[in-house]
């Protein structure tokens, strides 16, 4: 045999055993992997079993608080009208204080009172109409060049 014909029987086998050690590694860690998403799941059944569990009890009780309280259909008392705006105060009703504080019971596994609570402005709710206008025409005045 020539060194041509040698070195290119070596090659092949080279590719081989290559080909090969790829294969058994992915095989290898396929299942590796396959257990260790069996066991995460083995190990988080009975958390979802317990969630589970958690939030029917809570919409048990929020259609009994529902029930309880029927929710009255008329505007909040406190609104006050002002130059720029209507602004709504809302006070947060007695289910909705249940609702929080079944919410924060689940949550931390004990009983808690809440002793008050208040409705907050997003910042979505306090738009100025300036403002958003100003920042438009800004946005609007960058004048983008096509790439060519």
């Amino acid at each position: 045999m020539n060194t041509g014909m040698t070195i290119g029987i070596t090659l092949v086998w080279l590719i081989v055993v290559a080909v090969a050690a790829s294969v058994l590694t992915y095989v290898l860690l396929k299942r590796r992997f396959q257990r260790t998403v069996q066991q995460l799941r083995d190990e988080a059944t009975p958390h979802i079993s317990l969630l589970e569990q958690t939030v029917r009890k809570l919409e048990i009780e929020v259609t009994e608080l529902r029930a309880a309280h029927a929710i009255s259909a008329t505007p909040p008392s406190g609104t006050e009208k002002t130059a720029s705006a209507m602004v709504v105060k809302e006070e947060v009703s007695a289910e909705m204080l249940a609702i929080l504080a079944a919410a924060v019971t689940a949550y931390l596994g004990k009983k808690v009172r809440i002793r008050s609570a208040k409705m907050i402005q997003t910042p979505y709710e306090i738009v100025n109409p300036w403002a958003q206008q100003g920042r438009v025409i800004v946005q609007a005045s960058h004048n983008l060049r096509p790439r060519s």
